[in-house]
């Protein structure tokens, strides 16, 4: 697929990781410390393409496709939707954390690839140095906080957890209509103007392929299941991440419909900042330079 696609992040090495459970693409370059980068849903690793330049001037980034999404493989089904889960995806870092020979390492992840993240963060609190998540607030609380307005602003929550091959079969018949909407729809501006065309026309590839709209759904199946599960016996155990963490969110953003991202994540954290930024929900695109400065804020501060 790549060799069809613009080139978003000249400079940077190709790679790719064999983990216990997939093949994940990364993009791979910069100096400095480690710092692994995982997106969300709808996207790939390309939404860092803003963000990324100046980042490599301190970090050693590793762009991630999440499994499933962008050019990274696609596990098979199981019925306890574990290959699709954040603890999967999260077990798929530590693989490549330590084919690099990497100890500890910050991570930056915006919406599934932050539910990722904090996933990574509680299971193996010794691996990571610092964390920051961009625009989500815990899987538990989405499900349990769940207001009228949270619940119009993510209704795909529910409807791409249904039982295959629905919601397959109804976003199948326009896999791009859909797509768009939903940039459209959770951006700012309400429109595509924010992307740029080489990063919309990755989106599009990925998200045509049929097999790849089905892992994003089980993505979603996890979410509602095991993914759930795993917070909630978190919670109810009273474990906490226990790094620096900071948390950002969209003005216009998908947590923006909750109470209070920050206060919420103070319940999951023991060192917690964040603020809200001048956006919609995909920070990194749209307000590229105040999401890199809060970035370089937090991992260089």
């Amino acid at each position: 697929m790549t060799k069809d696609l613009p080139d978003l992040f000249p400079g940077f090495e190709t790679q790719r990781f064999t983990t216990r459970g997939a093949e994940i693409f990364a993009r791979v370059g910069g100096d400095g410390p480690p710092m692994v980068m995982l997106h969300g849903y709808p996207q790939t690793h390309v939404i860092w393409h803003r963000v990324a330049p100046e980042l490599a001037r301190h970090f050693r980034l590793i762009l991630c496709d999440l499994r499933g999404y962008g050019e990274s493989s696609i596990p098979a089904d199981d019925p306890e939707h574990f290959s699709f889960s954040k603890r999967a995806m999260a077990q798929d870092v530590i693989d490549i954390a330590d084919q690099l020979g990497l100890d500890r390492f910050h991570l930056c992840s915006h919406d599934r690839g932050g539910r990722a993240s904090y996933r990574l963060a509680l299971d193996h609190p010794e691996r990571v140095e610092k964390l920051a998540l961009l625009d989500i607030v815990p899987t538990y609380d989405m499900w349990s906080r769940l207001t009228r307005d949270l619940a119009l602003k993510t209704f795909h929550w529910t409807f791409l957890a249904q039982q295959a091959p629905w919601p397959e079969d109804m976003i199948g018949r326009d896999p791009v209509g859909w797509l768009d909407s939903k940039l459209a729809g959770w951006g700012g501006s309400g429109d595509l103007t924010v992307f740029a065309p080489e990063a919309l026309a990755h989106y599009r590839a990925f998200f045509s392929d049929p097999a790849r709209l089905h892992a994003t759904c089980e993505d979603y199946r996890a979410g509602a299941t095991y993914d759930l599960a795993a917070d909630t016996a978190d919670r109810e155990a009273g474990r906490k991440i226990t790094c620096p963490t900071a948390v950002f969110w969209g003005e216009k953003g998908i947590p923006s419909k909750t109470a209070s991202p920050l206060n919420i994540w103070r319940e999951w954290c023991d060192d917690v900042t964040g603020h809200a930024v001048n956006s919609g929900h995909f920070l990194p695109e749209e307000a590229p330079e105040e999401t890199t400065a809060a970035i370089l804020k937090h991992f260089k501060g």
